[in-house]
């Protein structure tokens, strides 16, 4: 059986037989909506790669107690590590993409401003879309069992990204005009992966030629042209594909 899954902010320092209180949102979201009961197994995770199995001991309404029964441990980070730049899409797609990104196993997510972006983040709206980026995240994380959570960062400068893909091992930008196949591109098990994906409009000449001057390749991933909520996670499919996390 699955075992329901809850957020705390820390389990460095648990062992078993201690007890955690879960409380706040989680806590209501587990004795309220999902009405879990003294005796039930559940897991808990810190998202810093820590997590535990154990049994409610004790519920109020909105909190509960856990019983740790097992510790689970994650050395490291899974590696390699992947960053997605994503271009801000129209509507919901933008929750979609972290959604199916967060479950595929990306460690940061980065949202863009690009210059033919149809959305735009400003003042209250940067702040209201940041935060359904991170709790969508946060949700999916939960669902997908992940000890290592995401990182969902504030909306990014083209210049940011440009100091990104500097700073990346591998880096590369899905271009429907690329030549290049994504499957040409050398990766290896260690290191950090930059995918940049542009927006509905496409990207930019001077974006393309940026990215590209700090070292980034251009590439394509097929024949067809998916949509930008959904090109990053086949992307980051196809180069975990070729890593040991997915062997």
């Amino acid at each position: 059986m699955t075992l329901p899954v809850h957020i705390v902010d820390s389990l460095a320092d648990a062992r078993v037989g201690d007890e955690v209180e879960v409380s706040g949102d989680e806590g209501h979201h587990a004795v309220v909506v999902r009405r879990l009961r003294l005796g039930e197994e559940v897991m808990l995770t810190d998202g810093a790669g820590a997590g535990i199995t154990g049994t409610i001991s004790e519920t109020t309404k909105r909190s509960m107690t856990v019983r740790v029964d097992d510790v689970i441990l994650a050395d490291a980070p899974p590696a390699p590590a992947i960053t997605v730049v994503q271009a801000l899409p129209k509507g919901d797609r933008g929750e979609l993409a972290v959604e199916m990104l967060t479950e595929i196993g990306v460690a940061r997510i980065v949202p863009w401003a690009a210059s033919r972006s149809v959305a735009v983040w400003k003042g209250e709206r940067a702040a209201k879309s940041l935060g359904k980026w991170r709790a969508t995240a946060r949700e999916a994380a939960k669902q997908s069992r992940r000890l290592w959570h995401p990182e969902v960062e504030p909306l990014a400068t083209t210049d940011a990204v440009v100091a990104m893909i500097e700073a990346a091992d591998v880096a590369v930008v899905l271009h429907e005009d690329g030549t290049l196949p994504l499957g040409a591109v050398p990766v290896t098990d260690e290191g950090t992966i930059l995918v940049v994906v542009g927006p509905e409009g496409g990207l930019s000449d001077d974006e393309v030629a940026g990215f590209e001057k700090a070292g980034a390749t251009t590439v394509r991933l097929g024949a067809e042209v998916l949509r930008t909520s959904t090109a990053g996670v086949a992307a980051t499919a196809a180069l975990l594909a070729r890593t040991l996390r997915w062997a």
